[in-house]
């Protein structure tokens, strides 16, 4: 019973993006790179957020649960700021080294699009979550389309508030999700997709429906 529950909880939390992985990035060494890059300035980030948690519970020496609540809060909005600041300077760097990579590609223009290069339940919206949230925010900063940015930060910082409603699930759950179709929906026409395109895939008319959008970038 242990194994089947950890299996499943497995498959629910990282299935989307292992499958992602598998059918858009595996296939190229470019790609992978780019995730490992991506990864590697998420962590970055983390480890950032980590220190800057951990000296403020130090410097407060306190055991009131109001100021440890505080201190909390004030750790997740710095969290998801400061992994805002590193998905920005991800970009840039993306940007600077564009022409490197249409260096190293053998095609006249760049390998990978800037949209491309940004790819338990609550676990499963985090990791869809980042996806959309990617795919946005780099739109954004390519067309300088500033209120998007905004949009992107907020829904993040409201998405870890929620975090807060645990353990009523129901309620952050919900919400969550919410936000989750909302950016999906909005990534999905950001990174090129149409109606037309959608009925296409879901009456199975056309079987290379991933990667079709990247071949006509």
């Amino acid at each position: 019973m242990t194994a089947a529950v950890f299996f499943g909880c497995t498959c629910i939390a990282f299935g989307p993006a292992l499958a992602l992985y598998v059918f858009t990035i595996a296939s190229d060494p470019l790609r992978i790179i780019f995730l490992i890059a991506g990864a590697f300035f998420w962590l970055v980030s983390l480890l950032l957020s980590s220190l800057i948690w951990f000296v403020a519970v130090t410097l407060s020496s306190t055991k009131d649960e109001s100021v440890q609540k505080g201190l909390l809060i004030f750790g997740v909005l710095c969290s998801v700021l400061i992994q805002e600041v590193f998905r920005f300077a991800y970009y840039r760097l993306l940007k600077k080294a564009n022409k490197g990579l249409m260096t190293i590609s053998q095609e006249e223009t760049s390998p990978i699009s800037i949209r491309q290069l940004a790819y338990a339940f609550m676990t499963l919206v985090m990791v869809l979550l980042h996806v959309f949230w990617g795919v946005v925010f780099f739109d954004a900063c390519e067309t300088k389309n500033w209120w998007a940015l905004i949009v992107v930060v907020v829904s993040h910082l409201l998405v870890s508030g929620l975090t807060f409603l645990n353990p009523y699930y129901k309620a952050s759950l919900a919400a969550s999700y919410v936000i989750m179709l909302f950016m999906g929906t909005w990534a999905f026409f950001t990174a090129g997709g149409s109606c037309r395109n959608l009925k296409r895939c879901l009456l199975c008319r056309d079987k290379d429906f991933l990667l079709s959008n990247q071949r006509a970038r």
